[in-house]
């Protein structure tokens, strides 16, 4: 239908945020493809090198599974702070990048883990690195002929250092005004690597490889901290709206940068 019919027909999954719009008369597509149904799209993988989920895995999948969990520690802290129960049980992992938006809760953690998606049409599929699958808000590098069916994380050393930090109005069930993921690994006591992703302060989520090279090869102190600082603070660009204001988001990152580094430093 998606190959035959371009641009008239639109896949979606759990529908947790297509029922939102709907009852809020603001849905613009009128023509869907329900492919909740389809087991194909389902399941977690686990291989040596890679854990492999498919678009269908809900966020209650996430939670109960014993590898992410272990490995991947931010994604399933996002899957436990998305939504409610009602929600968790069925939103899709799939669903949460294909709706692109910039305050999604899984797209920071999976863009830190250097996750990779296949897209797959009637005739062919595809992979491809989730960084710089979202060109611009509400843009992907999907064609219409194209469905998410899965979504892999290489899996890491274990001496690596997770933080995830979704900051809301509320605790619980609020849409983020700034989501921190970051990843890191320490070496005689200097910063080797680092992966840091911000989401709702840019109209996709967001890698910030001008603050990741500045901490590179780094010894831990205050300089190094306040130099990053300075440089995430020229790096984002955030705006003010409904949620919050760019002054506060600028404020709140460059804390959590901070407080990540710290924790590294320990880790």
């Amino acid at each position: 239908m998606l190959a035959n019919e371009p641009n008239v027909w639109k896949p979606f999954a759990g529908g947790t945020d297509l029922m939102v719009l709907l009852e809020a008369g603001r849905l613009q597509h009128h023509n869907y493809i329900n492919i909740w149904q389809l087991d194909e799209l389902r399941g977690i993988e686990v291989t040596p090198e890679h854990v492999t989920l498919g678009a269908l895995t809900t966020y209650t999948d996430i939670q109960e599974n014993q590898v992410l969990s272990t490995e991947f520690p931010m994604l399933r802290q996002a899957a436990s702070e998305t939504g409610g129960l009602a929600i968790q049980n069925r939103g899709t992992l799939g669903g949460n990048i294909v709706n692109a938006s910039p305050a999604a809760d899984s797209p920071p953690a999976l863009l830190a883990y250097d996750a990779e998606i296949e897209l797959t049409s009637s005739s062919s599929s595809r992979w491809l690195r989730y960084q710089g699958f979202h060109t611009g808000y509400k843009q992907m590098q999907i064609q219409p002929s194209e469905l998410l069916t899965r979504i892999r994380l290489p899996r890491k050393p274990s001496n690596c250092y997770h933080y995830y930090r979704k900051v809301g109005t509320r605790k619980a069930q609020a849409i983020s005004k700034v989501c921190f993921a970051a990843v890191g690994w320490t070496e005689n006591e200097q910063i080797n690597d680092v992966r840091i992703v911000l989401g709702s302060v840019a109209p996709i989520v967001i890698r910030c490889e001008k603050t990741e090279s500045s901490l590179r090869g780094q010894a831990f102190s205050d300089s190094t901290i306040a130099k990053a600082r300075d440089v995430m603070n020229h790096e984002i660009t955030p705006i003010d709206d409904i949620r919050s204001t760019a002054a506060y988001r600028l404020r709140v990152a460059t804390n959590l940068l901070a407080d990540f580094l710290s924790g590294l430093k320990i880790h």
